[in-house]
């Protein structure tokens, strides 16, 4: 993994609800952090992990609010974890669960490690901010046992009662306090920053988790995390395959599905002497071609499986493709428009998947 300070910006989700509570401008609030006052927008794009910590600092002192992070943490919930949440919530265990955590978080974030250890009979559920030297970490710190409670009582319900939680910094408040929002006494100046429960937990099954999600996005997860960046190009090709006859492709569609920012996708695809827009302008070509061969689309409904915003658009660019229209083509290919009485789906090629 490639160690960088970026996170999603996901790790902010419902700031400005949490800020308007202690009367604070979240976008002021932003600024003042040096982070696009526009993010919330853009929950999968990339930021600084020491802006969000100092973001942080920031709200704690404006709201004279110690614990806002904390507090921040368990207020956001799950909603921090975006599309890896899916991921989680379907997994069989709570065991198998916080593994995927461990080794997807990368997904999430490079500014943090989420790490699970053993000892006799309890489990030590540990998060590590790693920072930029200099920036304080104890808000981010607890704003990450903040959202480790809510995942936990996602997981597990009311059967979630853990041992202990632990910070590896000072009290920033009363013992009180820090009970009143975790629900338990914490222990200050630890070795780690995590939550301690029994190790028989981690068997528990996920009663509504769905394992046939669980397998392909743990598939796709897969794929994404052992990709090279040779066969990145034929990789945005393939979901172009797949999502194009659903509705229009967009860029951001595909970074969202590949948890990416759309201008690192952009950079990566430049970087292997292409770019999205040669790609998707390829894959229409390819997939016209197959359609006109082995289908009886009109061209109207091509047109829109390829995500044109109408026949004209589809014709001109088929125009630059082949120097001749689509129904010239087909005549030229020998092959003749059918009736449009058959279903879209039957028509439908064999080799789309």
């Amino acid at each position: 993994m490639v160690k960088t300070d970026l996170t999603r910006a996901s790790a902010l989700a419902r700031l400005d609800e949490f800020c308007e509570k202690y009367g604070l401008d979240h976008r002021e609030m932003l600024a003042e952090a040096r982070l696009p006052t526009d993010i919330l927008e853009h929950p999968e794009s990339l930021i600084s992990y020491s802006r969000l910590a100092s973001l942080l600092e920031i709200c704690a002192e404006r709201a004279s609010h110690p614990l806002f992070g904390l507090e921040y943490g368990a207020f956001q919930g799950t909603a921090v974890f975006g599309r890896l949440l899916y991921l989680l919530k379907n997994a069989k265990t709570v065991g198998d669960s916080i593994n995927e955590l461990m080794h997807f978080y990368y997904l999430h974030s490079h500014g943090g490690k989420v790490a699970v250890t053993i000892e006799g009979e309890c489990v030590v559920l540990s998060y590590e901010p790693m920072l930029k030297e200099g920036t304080p970490t104890r808000q981010a710190a607890e704003l990450a046992v903040g959202v480790g409670k809510t995942f936990m009582k996602m997981l597990l319900g009311n059967n979630w009662h853990p041992y202990g939680v632990h910070f590896r910094s000072a009290a920033g408040a009363s013992p009180q306090a820090y009970s009143r929002i975790l629900g338990i006494t914490p222990q200050f100046d630890s070795t780690t920053n995590g939550w301690i429960f029994d190790a028989q937990v981690l068997n528990t099954p996920l009663a509504d988790a769905d394992q046939q999600l669980h397998s392909l996005m743990r598939e796709h997860l897969e794929k994404v995390d052992e990709l090279s960046p040779e066969q990145l190009p034929s990789y945005v090709q393939h979901l172009m395959k797949n999502f194009l006859p659903n509705g229009r492709v967009t860029i951001d569609l595909i970074a969202d599905y590949m948890m990416l920012s759309a201008r690192s996708l952009q950079r990566y695809l430049t970087e292997e002497g292409t770019s999205f827009q040669k790609l998707l302008d390829q894959t229409r070509q390819e997939m016209a071609e197959r359609y006109l061969k082995e289908s009886n689309l009109s061209l109207t409904q091509l047109s829109g499986i390829l995500g044109y915003s109408d026949l004209a658009a589809f014709s001109r660019a088929f125009q630059r493709w082949y120097g001749i229209s689509p129904s010239d083509w087909r005549k030229e290919h020998g092959i003749l428009a059918m009736p449009r009485l058959l279903s879209q789906r039957r028509r439908r090629p064999s080799w789309l998947r």
